[in-house]
C-alpha cells in the first residue's frame, strides 16, 4: 500500500490531504472519501486504508483547512464542552459551494495522477459530509458513478443543496446509510428522504 500525506493547492488556500491506494495492480479507481465533523485523524486514515485495500485510490481531504484546523479529536460528551462548540462552528463554515469548488480540484489531481484511473469516481461521506457526497455526484454527474452517505445529515433542508433536492440531478447509484436511533438524522427525516427519492425515481 502507498501513502502519502499532501498539500493540494485550491482557490482558498491548500487542501492537506491523505492519499492512499494499492502498490500494484494500478490504476486504481478513484473515491474521494469526506470527512466527519471531529477532523482528520488516525481513525479516518484507518477507513480510508481499508477502502484502500480493497483496489481504490482514495483520497481523504482536510475540509477544515480554510481555518488552519485538521484534528479536534476528541471531542467531550458534555455539550457545553469547548471543544464540543468549536467543532460546531468549524462545521458551520464548511459550505457545499467550497466543498464543491474542492472536489473539483481534487478530480484534476487525481487525474494527473498516473495511479489513479481516469473515469468515474466514487463518493463517500461520513456524518457531517453525507451531503457533500451526494452533491459531488449531482455537481459532477459525468463522473461520478457511485455515491454513499454514512449517517449523513442534513439529508432535507430548505436549501437548493439539499440531498433530497439535488439527488435527482445525479446520475449514479446512491447508498443513504441512516441509524435507528440517530437524533441527527431521526426516522420521520429518513422517511421524508425515501419518499422524496421514490418520488423523483433516483436509483438509491
Amino acid at each position: 500500500m502507498i501513502e502519502r500525506t499532501i498539500d493540494i493547492e485550491t482557490r482558498d488556500g491548500r487542501c492537506t490531504t491523505f492519499v492512499v491506494h494499492p502498490e500494484r495492480g494500478g490504476p486504481a479507481p478513484v473515491l474521494l472519501f469526506y470527512m466527519d465533523a471531529p477532523g482528520i485523524r488516525e481513525e479516518l486514515r484507518d477507513m480510508a486504508r481499508r477502502l484502500a485495500a480493497c483496489g481504490y485510490y482514495v483520497m481523504l481531504p482536510n475540509l477544515y483547512y480554510r481555518d488552519g484546523v485538521m484534528e479536534i479529536w476528541p471531542i467531550p460528551m458534555d455539550p457545553e464542552a469547548p471543544e464540543r462548540k468549536r467543532m460546531f462552528a468549524l462545521m458551520s463554515n464548511v459550505t457545499i459551494e467550497n466543498v464543491m469548488r474542492d472536489t473539483e480540484t481534487l478530480i484534476a489531481f487525481a487525474d494527473a495522477d498516473a495511479a489513479a484511473r481516469p473515469g468515474s469516481i466514487g463518493t463517500l461521506g461520513y456524518c457531517m459530509s453525507g451531503q457533500h457526497a451526494i452533491n459531488a455526484a449531482a455537481r459532477f454527474p459525468a463522473r461520478v458513478t457511485a455515491a454513499a452517505s454514512l449517517y449523513g445529515v442534513m439529508l432535507i433542508t430548505d436549501k437548493p443543496t439539499s440531498p433530497h433536492r439535488v439527488a435527482n440531478k445525479a446520475k449514479a447509484e446512491l447508498y443513504f446509510a441512516c441509524a435507528e436511533r440517530d437524533s441527527w438524522a431521526p426516522l420521520d427525516t429518513v422517511r421524508q428522504l425515501d419518499a422524496s427519492l421514490k418520488e423523483d425515481g433516483v436509483l438509491a
